[in-house]
């Protein structure tokens, strides 16, 4: 018999390469691999869809390798329908239902291996696509939220980069899951009503009056200061988020897209406020720590998913392996409302 094959992207870039060489369209090729076969408690995946994260964008430019053990098949998350399951699963699957993953790498692919403490069934009436916007944005935002800041009803809850798919996904756990009060930061007066429209109190455009938002957040607060702060701007933002902290409050670092150098940092200004200053991550948690971020999701979010008081939000879907360039390209360009999903529903494979 033999061997079945996948066909998935990987990146040719390393830290060294040249910008020209990190652009998508040059380090993105298609690769055949063998299926490996599965061990323990895992699945086999048709993947019907996809999304891009900006960790897939890291690690397209060489700089985010995956973790050890973990396939160079770029793809942190996928949604399609089980092909075989294996000899430790515990729960009933069978061929052909329909699941979404959170994935430590291949979800570019058409076949991908999942363990199965981190896969959930998708939803009934939902598209592939719906379900590829799901895994990787409200694990995280729900981990941020809920697991590391420790967010409170009533907590106030700033939010930056709001329109990105973490951050839609963020207000809606913050206010419709949690209970608490949602303020954002973007770029754009259509991205400001994504996050109104998703329960945010008010949201604010970074861009107005050079950056100065702490002011406005401390109205809106009526003085009080946010409780959490979800930040993955880093240090563009650190002189801002300083004067929003309330008594207290939680600062989780979880992304660095404004630098990662803070010119002047003056420990006073947390010790005044008490404030903890958190960062954390999620591809390279152990796999327990993911199995509970899906049980809470299971718990506290797919409910409110079935009956759509919350939503995943899409901004475009490209279709086939050969548009991931152009979807990187879209996401780099810092356009998108939600998530940006690649539908492979038109791909075939070997098996």
């Amino acid at each position: 018999m033999q061997p079945r094959k996948l066909h998935g992207l990987i990146t040719t870039a390393t830290p060294d390469s040249s910008e020209y060489d990190r652009k998508p369209e040059n380090c993105l090729v298609v690769v055949e691999r063998e299926v490996p076969d599965l061990s323990g408690a895992q699945l086999l995946v048709k993947v019907r869809a996809t999304a891009i994260n900006r960790a897939d964008i890291m690690q397209r430019h060489g700089r985010y390798p995956p973790p050890p053990g973990e396939t160079d098949i770029l793809g942190l998350e996928c949604a399609g329908e089980i092909v075989e399951v294996g000899p430790g699963c515990k729960r009933d699957w069978k061929r052909g239902d329909r699941v979404m993953a959170l994935v430590g790498g291949g979800g570019y692919a058409d076949l991908c291996v999942v363990e199965e403490a981190c896969t959930i069934h998708i939803p009934e009436n939902w598209t592939f696509e719906q379900a590829a916007a799901v895994p990787e944005a409200w694990l995280t935002a729900s981990q941020l939220l809920m697991f590391v800041a420790q967010t409170k009803p009533g907590d106030w809850v700033l939010i930056h980069a709001g329109a990105s798919g973490v951050g839609l996904a963020a207000v809606q756990i913050a206010t419709k899951v949690v209970g608490a009060k949602a303020i954002c930061t973007a770029g754009s007066q259509e991205k400001l009503n994504a996050c109104i429209a998703r329960g945010a109190s008010e949201a604010l455009n970074y861009k107005d009056a050079d950056g100065a938002f702490s002011e406005r957040v401390l109205q809106i607060t009526e003085g009080h200061g946010v409780d959490v702060i979800l930040d993955c701007i880093g240090g563009s933002m650190y002189e801002q988020n300083a004067k929003c902290l309330a008594i207290d409050a939680r600062w989780v670092i979880y992304g660095t897209l404004g630098g990662t150098k803070v010119p002047s940092f003056d420990l006073r200004v947390l010790m005044s406020k008490r404030a903890s200053m958190l960062a954390s991550t999620l591809r390279n948690r152990d796999l327990s720590y993911k199995a509970s971020l899906i049980k809470n999701l299971e718990q506290y979010i797919m409910p409110r998913f079935v009956s759509k008081e919350c939503e995943p939000v899409i901004a475009k879907v490209f279709y086939s392996l050969e548009s991931v360039p152009e979807a990187h390209r879209f996401v780099e360009s810092n356009a998108n409302i939600g998530k940006v999903v690649v539908s492979l529903t038109d791909e075939t494979s070997s098996l």
